[in-house]
């Protein structure tokens, strides 16, 4: 009953799925209605089924800004999934996280979504390196890599497989097959339904334990490095560095660990796009230097001077300086809105007025 409780209390009030019950309904139950609730999670848990309902989703397209309407990858989709499903998701994601961590599954650079770590550990470790090659008067050669429709490729039987190599049996695993067995979504636009259709691949959107079971797997890429190149992950965001003084060195070892993480995302289901990857060199030498070349499946990745990498804006010279002037005109924006709201006298603006005479 506790973690019931807690599960309720720790989510957000979000729109309802299919079945319509909101978070709000189920925090209003009294300790009866709690207790049937409660019984009923735990013979699904037991019984190893999984409510048929459940497995549906409401799918909501929103248009990105500036994006053409009648381009359908234009839109970002939104699911909207059972707020009673989430809330048993939430109480099985708790103890799976916690068992997790406590047998070291998951690689310490790894940042996404974990208990005490945020952004900044990918941020403090990458300009840490940054500054070291900079004090011994190295290169820094890192690629900042794009997993392309990360969550909808994510291989499901990779996830299983995953957890079962970390010793995971029971109802867990049978659990986790039924829930991401048998998805299937409507897309709605204004009051009307589209057809059902069937989510093949991929975690599910809109669940709670999509995020969780995406980072078990893609963690995995880690270990595919070689020792040479350090590599970091927040939930999808790859980077891995290289640093030495010789250029030729550096790009021979970034592209032999480049090959592996193609050869690893290739059996995984995953796909690494290399128009929208990035590789910059950071370095405050004065002598000319050539740029690498990299290639990944023989397309070769861009080099840029600078990158924004978890919202901080990396320049080659780690000056920040692109940065400070980013979220300088970011500023001023909203300080020029905070101008006009701020005059002690409105005027509003009046159509302009024309005259029109004949000739």
């Amino acid at each position: 009953m506790f973690e019931l409780k807690t599960a309720l209390s720790r989510a957000h009030d979000t729109s309802p799925g299919p079945d319509g019950n909101t978070y709000n309904m189920l925090r209003h139950l009294n300790t009866t209605s709690l207790s049937h609730l409660l019984i009923l999670f735990n013979r699904i848990w037991t019984e190893q089924k999984y409510p048929s309902q459940w497995h549906e989703a409401i799918v909501i397209p929103i248009l990105k800004l500036g994006k053409d309407p009648s381009n359908p990858l234009h839109y970002r989709p939104i699911a909207l999934t059972s707020c009673l499903c989430k809330t048993f998701e939430r109480m099985v994601n708790a103890r799976l996280i916690f068992e997790l961590e406590k047998q070291g599954c998951i690689p310490p650079r790894q940042s996404g979504f974990r208990k005490g770590r945020s952004t900044f550990d990918n941020l403090v470790l990458l300009e840490t390196q940054i500054r070291n090659s900079f004090v011994r008067r190295n290169h820094l050669v890192s690629i900042f890599f794009d997993i392309e429709k990360a969550y909808d490729r994510a291989w499901r039987y990779g996830i299983l497989s995953t957890l079962f190599n970390f010793g995971f049996i029971g109802n867990l695993p049978i659990l986790l097959k039924n829930f991401l067995s048998y998805r299937t979504f409507r897309v709605r636009v204004g009051n009307f339904y589209s057809n059902h259709f069937i989510q093949a691949d991929g975690v599910p959107q809109g669940s709670v334990l999509n995020v969780t079971l995406f980072i078990v797997h893609l963690s995995q890429i880690l270990h595919h490095l070689p020792s040479s190149v350090h590599g970091n992950l927040y939930v999808n965001d790859l980077q891995i560095s290289c640093q030495g003084s010789n250029m030729d060195l550096i790009e021979r070892q970034l592209q032999n660990a480049v090959n592996k993480l193609v050869a690893w995302c290739n059996n995984n289901g995953h796909a690494i796009s290399p128009e929208k990857s990035r590789c910059v060199r950071f370095c405050r030498k004065r002598s000319i230097h050539l740029d690498p070349v990299i290639h990944i499946n023989n397309v070769a990745i861009p080099v840029v001077d600078d990158i924004r990498f978890l919202g901080v804006i990396f320049d080659c010279k780690l000056t920040f300086l692109p940065h400070i002037l980013h979220l300088r005109k970011k500023c001023e924006r909203s300080l020029n809105i905070l101008k006009v709201l701020s005059r002690t006298s409105w005027v509003p603006i009046e159509p302009p007025f024309y005259v029109f005479t004949r000739q």
